[in-house]
C-alpha cells in the first residue's frame, strides 16, 4: 500500500513470486535449450573440422558489426516509441483520458530497467510511478497493464496466424496455427462476453479490481490494441530480415515473417540469455546453426540491454518528477 497525491492511501498490485513449479518449469526448458544449442553447434562444428569455440569464433568474426548495430539502434528507438504509444492510449482507455504520451515516455523507459529481471516486476513499477506521481489508483494501473499483457498473446497469435496463411514452405507443427488461432478467437469471444456481463452474469469474479480494464474494454479496444501494436512486429520484419542478411543468412521477408511471432512468443519465456527464443532459430533454420546462434543471442538480447540504456537516459526525469510529486 502507498499513498496517493490526494493523500488517500492506495493499493499497488504486487507481482507474486512464481511457484515452486513454475521455476522447476522454467528450469527445465531452460536445460532443455542449452542441450539442444549445445547439440546442434558441436554438431555443426564437427561437420566443419572445428572445435565448438573455434567454430563460434569464425561465426562471430564474419558479421557486418557496424551495419548492424545501427540498424538495432534505430529499431529499438521506433520499438520504444510504439510501445509508449500502445501503453499511453491503454491508460487514457481505461484510467485517465488526460495522460499524455511525452508523460508516459519517462517511466516506460526507465521500467525496461527493471524488466531486465523481470517484465511483470516492470509493469508494477509503472503503476506505483503513476500513483506516486498522478494519484491514479494502483489497481487500475496494475489492470492496464494485465490488459497490454494480455493484448500481446492474442495480438502475436492473430500476425502467427496471417504469417502462416502467406508464409511458404514451413514445417509441419506450424500447420497446427491455424488451430490455436480458431481457439483463442474463441476464447477472446468468450473472455468479452464474459466482462460485459453477458454469459454468466450472477458471477463476481469480473468485480475483482485487478479486471477493472477488461470490464470497460469493448471489442474494439482490442481491435485497436492490434493496430496501434503492429508496426512494432511490421518493422521487426524487416530489421530482422536486413539483420540477418548482415549475419551471412540468405533470408527474405516473406520466409522470416511467419516464425517472427513464435520466436518472440518464445523470447517472452524467463530463461537465461533469451535461451527459448535462440534454440528456435536454432531449430527453425537448421543449415545455418552457427549464425542462427549468434543471431539470436545478440539480437534478443542487445534489444533489451538497449531498451534498459533508454531507461537510463530518462531515469532522472522519472526520479524527480517522484519527488516532486
Amino acid at each position: 500500500m502507498t499513498t496517493a497525491a490526494s493523500g488517500e492511501p492506495v493499493d499497488v498490485a504486487t507481482p507474486k513470486k512464481p511457484s515452486l513449479l513454475q521455476r522447476a518449469v522454467f528450469i527445465a526448458i531452460t536445460f532443455g535449450c542449452f542441450y539442444i544449442l549445445f547439440s546442434r553447434l558441436n554438431g555443426a562444428a564437427a561437420r566443419e573440422g572445428l572445435t565448438l569455440v573455434a567454430y563460434m569464433t569464425e561465426v562471430f568474426s564474419h558479421v557486418a558489426w557496424v551495419p548492424w548495430l545501427g540498424l538495432m539502434i534505430v529499431y529499438s528507438c521506433f520499438y520504444f516509441l510504439v510501445d509508449t504509444r500502445v501503453t499511453t492510449s491503454a491508460l487514457n482507455w481505461f484510467v485517465d483520458k488526460n495522460i499524455r504520451y511525452r508523460d508516459i515516455l519517462p517511466i516506460r523507459a526507465s521500467a525496461y530497467i527493471i524488466s531486465l529481471f523481470s517484465e511483470q516486476i516492470g509493469k508494477g513499477a509503472m503503476a506505483y510511478y503513476l500513483n506516486r506521481r498522478d494519484g491514479v489508483p494502483g489497481w487500475e494501473v496494475g489492470s492496464v497493464m494485465l490488459f497490454i499483457m494480455f493484448g500481446e498473446v492474442f495480438y502475436l497469435m492473430a500476425w502467427a496466424v496471417i504469417g502462416f496463411i502467406f508464409g511458404s514452405s514451413l514445417p509441419d507443427v506450424f500447420r497446427l496455427i491455424p488451430w490455436i488461432g480458431l481457439g483463442g478467437a474463441i476464447v477472446l469471444t468468450l473472455w468479452i462476453l464474459y466482462f460485459n456481463g453477458t454469459i454468466l452474469p450472477g458471477n463476481g469474479l469480473r468485480n475483482k479490481r485487478i479486471f477493472h480494464a477488461f470490464r470497460q474494454a469493448k471489442p474494439w479496444h482490442y481491435g485497436a490494441f492490434f493496430l496501434l501494436r503492429s508496426p512494432a512486429l511490421l518493422g521487426a520484419a524487416v530489421v530482422y530480415t536486413i539483420a540477418l542478411r548482415l549475419f551471412g543468412v540468405d533470408a527474405s521477408f516473406l520466409s522470416l515473417f511467419p516464425y517472427l511471432p513464435v520466436i518472440f512468443f518464445a523470447a517472452t519465456v524467463p530463461t537465461p540469455m533469451r535461451a527459448a527464443a535462440i534454440t528456435l532459430w536454432v531449430v527453425l533454420f537448421p543449415n545455418n546453426e552457427g549464425q542462427m546462434a549468434a543471431f539470436g543471442l545478440v539480437q534478443h538480447n542487445f534489444f533489451v540491454l538497449f531498451n534498459a540504456l533508454l531507461g537510463l537516459v530518462f531515469l532522472r526525469r522519472a526520479r524527480r518528477e517522484l519527488l516532486e510529486s
